[in-house]
């Protein structure tokens, strides 16, 4: 029998031992070791591998396609388009919101001065937002901008980067010598994956000829680059380091005469160039682009007094004890009228030359001195242009008349060599201006709009008038509400018609078409709906020589005060030999100019009637034009050489008649000729 007494102090001990072993592995586990008593460990010599592939190296970046190019670099590209609303069937009517960016880079030895961009946008994209520079033409006042109304390309030109140096001038310094438009807009049609990009692009410069860099177009961006002409002769450098004053219709001078650290005095010139262009009761508008604003002015004003834009705007906040009670205007588009002639001897609105002439400009070919307009205005400016040097002129320039006269399309202002005045002194100097830009403007007729005025056409030899052609003037609502028929030709009137309104003219015209046989449609043409008519009449045929009639009537309420009229006559100008009531000269060009002799040159508005009921009465003036056949052999007047092919009043061009009267004579000889022939044919079937 085993002694169990003897074997528990040796089974206790045998756990004891167990359990100090135990803690001190668990110790060992979970304390830090010291680091002094920390053992060295040897790595093992790790078993060779096989060496491993070598990587093949990243391609390195291709070259920029700006880089390419040691001309100026032109890109577009087009970095964001999405769908908008209305959501349509038609894919080609599909609007979409866009990005794009427009680049010009000089990369070139040559500075660009005045530099335009020329883009042909093909997806009718109307331009929302502009930044980094302006449209050439003027119109960017208006946004959004329809870019169809440009007929091939759309311009654009810098702002303020307007001049881009060489590198080498510069080291190059992007800020200097690259100029980007940012622009957002909304584009119609062209879904994806297709990318609406124009199909070129180009400079407005005929030194520089424009060629695709080969591998960088049609993925989002079109790309050029344009180096120069070796063919091209180019012009005559001015002296003066600046581009030479151009020609137009219209220009509009802006010279800095006096400059301050946060303002500077200007003077604004308008002058009519176009011989047959005016301008009455202008008004003429600028957007400022930095800021500024207009403190006072001297021989115009503007249309409206406001200097809250500056009170609660940067303006205020800069200038904190400016006070701005006296600011004329503060608006980003001021719009500027002249001052009437009586104002011109005020000491604090006049006394500046060519100025005060209720907005008149005439043509050079009546006054030489009437085709200039001037004014003064003083501008402050803002940060960062606080330096006298620093002068930026304002961009977007539009003017227009408030009568009628054509209409004029203005560039962007170029800075061109400073003018130079007459010393103020009275001394045989002349003082030159710090700086000066020009704007050109030039007569067009925008898409869709028709003319004002209409030309009618008669003759002693046919009783009835070639009228004003149907809707010569446009077709307003007022027209298609009364029922009338828009695309009929107009219907031959009795002379006395033409003394009436066309609202009284029915009654007359129907009788007389059934007097002449004449068909009427089942609904009668629209009215002309012009302000001015001008009719040309054939008074006289003689062996050695022939006369006309002029006669102007005006439809209108208000009066035309020196008002002229420009007929053109290929045929018959050499021959022309004077007018009776009127002054008329030749102007050249196949034109004759009209005015009205002193006391006959207002042409009065429209008047009731001397009874009640009776029809409204036009204003007239009238005279009569003799010609010589002398020097016009050959001249058939009854074949309508005696008539204008385009007539001008107060600078429109008038709508002319589709017709010309014909000769009584050829339409009078066709029955006797037709009763002969019958006579002839039955006598011989009478004769055995």
């Amino acid at each position: 029998m085993m002694d169990h007494s003897r074997s528990r102090p040796s089974v206790l001990l045998f756990l004891l031992v167990c359990l100090l072993s135990a803690d001190s592995s668990w110790s060992q586990r979970t304390r830090p070791p010291s680091i002094a008593a920390a053992p060295v460990l040897v790595p093992a010599p790790a078993p060779a591998l096989a060496p491993a592939p070598a990587l093949a190296p990243a391609p390195a970046p291709g070259p920029s396609p700006e880089s390419q190019c040691n001309g100026i670099y032109i890109s577009y590209v087009i970095e964001k388009r999405e769908r908008i609303y209305p959501i349509t069937r038609n894919p080609a009517d599909q609007p979409y919101s866009f990005r794009a960016t427009a680049t010009v880079l000089n990369h070139g030895t040559a500075d660009l001065v005045s530099w335009t961009l020329l883009v042909p946008f093909r997806h009718d994209e109307l331009l929302v937002s502009i930044d980094g520079g302006v449209l050439a033409n003027g119109s960017a006042s208006a946004l959004p901008y329809n870019t169809t109304i440009d007929a091939n390309v759309t311009a654009f030109s810098g702002y303020p980067n307007t001049d881009l140096k060489t590198p080498i001038e510069t080291a190059n310094d992007l800020t200097q010598i690259q100029a980007k438009i940012s622009l957002v807009g909304t584009l119609f049609g062209s879904p994806p994956p297709a990318v609406p990009l124009p199909d070129f692009l180009d400079l407005g410069d005929p030194s520089y000829s424009c060629e695709p860099l080969p591998g960088f177009n049609g993925s989002g961006s079109v790309d050029r680059c344009c180096l120069r002409d070796p063919n091209y002769v180019p012009i005559p450098a001015n002296i003066t380091g600046y581009l030479d004053r151009r020609s137009g219709d219209l220009t509009i001078a802006y010279d800095v005469l006096q400059s301050f650290e946060s303002n500077y005095l200007a003077l604004v010139t308008i002058e009519n160039h176009n011989p047959i262009g005016r301008l009455d009761h202008w008004y003429l508008s600028w957007e400022w682009a930095r800021g500024e604003f207009i403190s006072s002015m001297r021989g115009a004003y503007p249309t409206v007094v406001d200097s809250s834009d500056c009170i609660f705007g940067k303006q205020g906040q800069y200038y904190k004890d400016f006070d701005f009670t006296k600011v004329l205007s503060c608006k980003q588009n001021p719009v500027i009228s002249d001052l009437t002639p009586w104002q011109y001897n005020d000491t604090n609105l006049g006394r500046i030359p060519h100025c005060c002439r209720n907005g008149s400009l005439l043509p050079t070919e009546m006054d030489q001195e009437q085709s200039i307009s001037a004014f003064q205005i003083q501008v402050y400016k803002m940060m960062p242009d606080l330096n006298r040097s620093v002068l930026f002129p304002p961009v977007n320039w539009n003017i227009s008349g408030s009568g009628l006269n054509p209409d004029y399309k203005c560039g962007q202002p170029i800075r061109v060599s400073p003018a130079q005045f007459p010393d103020p002194s009275g001394l045989d100097s002349e003082s030159l201006a710090l700086a000066s830009w020009q704007v050109v403007c030039n007569i067009t007729r925008p898409r869709g709009t028709s003319p004002k005025c209409c030309v009618s056409f008669s003759a002693f030899y046919n009783d009835s008038v070639v009228p004003c052609n149907t809707c010569a003037c446009g077709c307003s609502t007022s027209n298609r509400a009364r029922a009338c028929n828009a695309i009929a030709p107009a219907m031959l009137l009795p002379p006395e018609a033409l003394l009436v309104p066309f609202d009284n003219r029915t009654e007359k015209t129907l009788a007389w078409a059934e007097i002449k046989h004449y068909n009427v449609p089942s609904l009668m043409p629209c009215a002309d709906n012009c302000g001015v008519s001008v009719n040309w009449h054939i008074v006289t045929n003689y062996e050695k020589g022939w006369s006309a009639r002029v006669t102007l009537f005006n439809w209108r309420e208000d009066q035309f005060a020196d008002w002229f009229v420009a007929a053109k006559m290929e045929k018959a100008y050499p021959g022309f030999q004077q007018m009776y009531s009127f002054n008329g000269t030749k102007m050249g060009n196949d034109t004759i100019f009209m005015v009205g002799m002193p006391g006959l040159n207002y042409l009065n508005g429209e008047t009731n009637g001397t009874r009640d009921g009776d029809p409204r009465v036009p204003g007239k003036q009238q005279s009569v034009i003799s010609f010589t056949k002398k020097l016009t052999p050959g001249i058939d007047i009854l074949a309508g050489d005696g008539f204008p092919s385009k007539v001008y009043f107060n600078g429109e061009e008038c709508s002319m008649p589709d017709t010309i009267p014909t000769s009584w004579a050829f339409r009078t000889s066709r029955p006797r000729i037709f009763t002969a022939l019958v006579s002839f044919c039955l006598l011989l079937l009478s004769s055995p």
